[in-house]
């Protein structure tokens, strides 16, 4: 995700960082191109020329940019949906930190208590679930490994969910609690809707990555805004002459720059520019944990690097 200040006024025209012109660069030099050639030969190719009247694109245009409007809210609709999920997650790895520690009664095996091991679950649990969605499991150990007993490790780490693999583990920590006498039979039933709304926010985001909008309308939308980009110089070329380069550029780059903007909002889990920061929400779910188990050596926030929050 880009975090910068607003821009303000020539520094609008020069920024690249968190822009969609390197996705459509080449696509909107064809297009310039393609309108200087149309300039030049004045639209024509041999002995014929291909002429167009405004009012075509004047009928298309509205509609394309109505829906491209669609698409992208539609886009939009999923990237904020899974901020709120992975807000919901802070928040319950939260409560469920504080219910550990203030309802589960500490036992006499020091730093191996069930309750303890399930708030260390937690933080593994963020990780790999952020692995899961951006289909990065080879890397999952660094991240998920500390916070887990070298046998838990090999006994979650062949599992096709590793998230739900670490839920298992935890529903089974507060069985135990629960069979010993550490927590009250009545209090409970709070852990563990903790738990569920941590299983809940899996699901959810698996909803959205597994979920994307119907390719046939993506589809429909990519290829009438590249028509309509390519043969709009043919409608221009007659009207206002030697400025359709130029006109034609910034339509061209308007639609692609649209186009282009809603494929990477679609993807919100996805590692860019665009993308949600997961390893940095990540890393406070674990600050908040780590302090809640009375660690003092915390990790600082992460923070953005050439504007870029990851």
């Amino acid at each position: 995700m880009i975090v910068r200040d607003r821009p303000s006024g020539l520094r609008l025209f020069f920024i690249l960082r968190g822009s969609v012109l390197p996705r459509i660069w080449m696509h909107l030099a064809v297009s310039t191109l393609l309108a200087v050639a149309v300039t030049w030969t004045d639209g024509q190719f041999g002995h014929h020329k291909l002429h167009f009247t405004p009012t075509p694109f004047t009928l298309m245009g509205l509609p394309l940019a109505i829906f491209l409007g669609f698409r992208n809210n539609a886009a939009y609709d999923r990237y904020w949906e899974g901020r709120k999920q992975w807000g919901e997650l802070v928040l319950r790895s939260r409560s469920l930190a504080r219910q550990c520690l203030s309802l589960v009664a500490p036992g006499s095996s020091g730093g191996d208590e069930p309750h303890l091991r399930i708030v260390r679950r937690a933080i593994a649990y963020a990780h790999a679930l952020r692995h899961r969605l951006r289909d990065a499991g080879a890397g999952a150990e660094a991240d998920v490994a500390p916070w887990l007993a070298p046998a838990e490790w090999d006994r979650v780490r062949a599992q096709p969910n590793l998230p739900y693999a670490l839920m298992l583990e935890m529903g089974t920590d507060l069985g135990l609690c629960l069979r010993t006498g550490r927590v009250d039979a009545c209090l409970a039933p709070a852990i563990d809707a903790s738990l569920s709304a941590l299983t809940a926010v899996a699901a959810s985001c698996e909803r959205i990555r597994g979920t994307p909008i119907p390719f046939s309308y993506t589809l429909l939308l990519h290829r009438t805004a590249y028509l309509y980009c390519f043969l709009l110089p043919f409608g221009l070329v007659d009207t206002i002459g030697y400025l359709t380069p130029l006109v034609s550029a910034i339509v061209a780059y308007t639609f692609f720059g649209l186009d282009a903007l809603g494929d990477e909002l679609e993807e919100p889990f996805r590692a860019s520019d665009n993308g949600l920061p997961l390893e940095a929400l990540c890393r406070t779910i674990e600050i908040d944990l780590r302090a809640a188990l009375g660690e003092r050596d915390l990790p600082p926030p992460l923070l953005p690097q050439d504007y870029r929050l990851s």
